[in-house]
């Protein structure tokens, strides 16, 4: 197969966080056409996320997306096999480069025994009438020569049985692991032929999705009588609240927006996962960035929605007691839980303000911004010192860095927990605005 090797650069990372968001928000909120069909875009990005699967051609509802199953199918089967014979052909090859160097450190041991052996025999014959330190020393000499060259022997002998066993297993290993890389590359190029293929066809096989759709009699939309909405909305009086209903005001549209905006991280974390799938399992060049990148992003996510599972009251909460309660009694138990709900979230926002200081007090390369962290510089003092240098040069980083290959900063991470803090908190107060007018309204 051919080789992946690409690595998610630090600022591509960051601006595909805040770029992608705006631009989803951007498509979100265009006109949208009466009738939806067929898209030429849309076609074109499944052709390019999951063509390998055949899936613009499932899009446009053609059963020929068939045909790339059984071939991107077989391309997992040859990897899988690929993988199991180079596992087994290293296995081989290291067990014959452990014999070969064994039988060459072992035959000189044991030539050089050999070569002295008649030395030390003579040696011991000429102690008969020495001492008898003498005589033991000489016979010692002697039995340390003679094990060697026994158990040189027997190594050698042991070296060479692997040796003739594993160097079979090598060559058969060697030329299945050749031929299952064959199979997978050849299969990957039929693909990529449909893919090209495929893509200069799209335009028209889009063109008959839409004439076939039109051509298909609409289906009358389920509509809902208006006793039966009136029942749905008693039952559950927010089931048909739209996110916008809930803002009364900024802080409120504050976090309509930040919830919005993580929400799409969601989509990136699809495009991301399916691209490790398809590296680790069709090219067997597993990522080192997808999954960190990916958890941390959820990690801010989580605490940057905060104020807005707040505000659309989405958290999980038993409501046995509160439910039955009239609106002016729920203001009260809301005002009472949110000395609880202060003490929580001001903990939270000193803390990650405490963590997010010292990731950057963490000297990794720009020693001006750990100073400023660590209280040794001013503001200004720091801010006149940094340098273009200091931002553009990839060996100069500052603030703590993950431990892994990749080594993404994580002092931004940390960041986003003072920002999910305070979200919170604003959020807090407007919360407790509004339950201080219900009960001066009386409703």
């Amino acid at each position: 197969m051919p080789s992946v090797d690409f690595t998610l650069p630090h600022w591509l990372y960051w601006i595909g966080l805040i770029v992608f968001p705006i631009l989803a928000m951007m498509l979100a909120r265009r006109a949208q056409p009466e009738k939806r069909t067929y898209g030429l875009p849309l076609g074109y990005l499944i052709l390019v996320t999951g063509g390998m699967l055949g899936l613009h051609r499932f899009y446009l509802r053609s059963l020929l997306g068939m045909v790339y199953l059984p071939v991107f199918l077989l391309i997992l089967y040859a990897n899988g096999e690929e993988r199991t014979a180079r596992n087994e052909f290293s296995n081989a090859i290291n067990t014959v480069r452990q014999a070969e160097r064994t039988i060459e450190r072992e035959t000189g041991r044991v030539a050089t025994a050999e070569s002295d052996l008649d030395k030390l025999r003579a040696a011991v014959d000429d102690t008969q009438d020495g001492t008898a330190l003498q005589k033991r020393r000489a016979e010692r000499a002697l039995k340390r020569a003679e094990k060697a060259i026994a158990t040189g022997g027997d190594r050698i002998a042991e070296s060479e049985a692997a040796l003739t066993q594993a160097q079979p297993v090598a060559k058969v290993a060697g030329a299945a692991r050749a031929f299952w890389n064959s199979v997978a590359r050849y299969s990957f190029f039929t693909i990529l032929a449909f893919l090209a293929i495929d893509a200069l066809m799209l335009p028209r096989l889009v063109a008959s999705a839409r004439a076939k759709a039109d051509a298909e009699p609409e289906e009358p939309e389920m509509e809902i009588d208006e006793e039966t909405a009136a029942r749905a909305a008693e039952l559950d009086p927010s089931a048909r609240k739209a996110d916008h209903e809930y803002a009364e005001n900024w802080i409120d549209r504050l976090a309509l927006f930040a919830g919005e905006f993580v929400s799409y991280w969601a989509v990136i974390a699809v495009f991301v996962y399916y691209y490790e799938v398809i590296v680790r399992y069709v090219f067997n060049a597993p990522t080192n960035w997808a999954h960190e990148s990916m958890y941390l992003m959820f990690g801010m996510q989580y605490l940057i929605a905060g104020s807005y599972a707040m505000l659309t009251e989405s958290h999980v909460r038993v409501d046995i007691f509160y439910a039955p309660l009239t609106k002016p009694r729920k203001a009260w138990v809301d005002l009472f839980t949110s000395i609880f709900f202060f003490i929580f979230a001001g903990t939270l926002l000193v803390t990650s303000y405490i963590f997010a200081m010292d990731a950057i007090a963490v000297p990794t390369g720009n020693s001006v911004v750990s100073e400023w962290a660590r209280g040794n510089l001013g503001f200004f003092e720091m801010f006149g010192a940094l340098t273009f240098g200091n931002w553009t040069d990839p060996n100069v980083r500052w603030g703590e860095i993950s431990f892994n290959e990749w080594e993404i900063p994580l002092w931004p991470m940390k960041w986003m927990m003072v920002v999910g803090g305070l979200l919170l908190i604003l959020q807090g107060v407007s919360k407790l605005s509004k339950d201080i007018r219900t009960i001066a309204r009386g409703y």
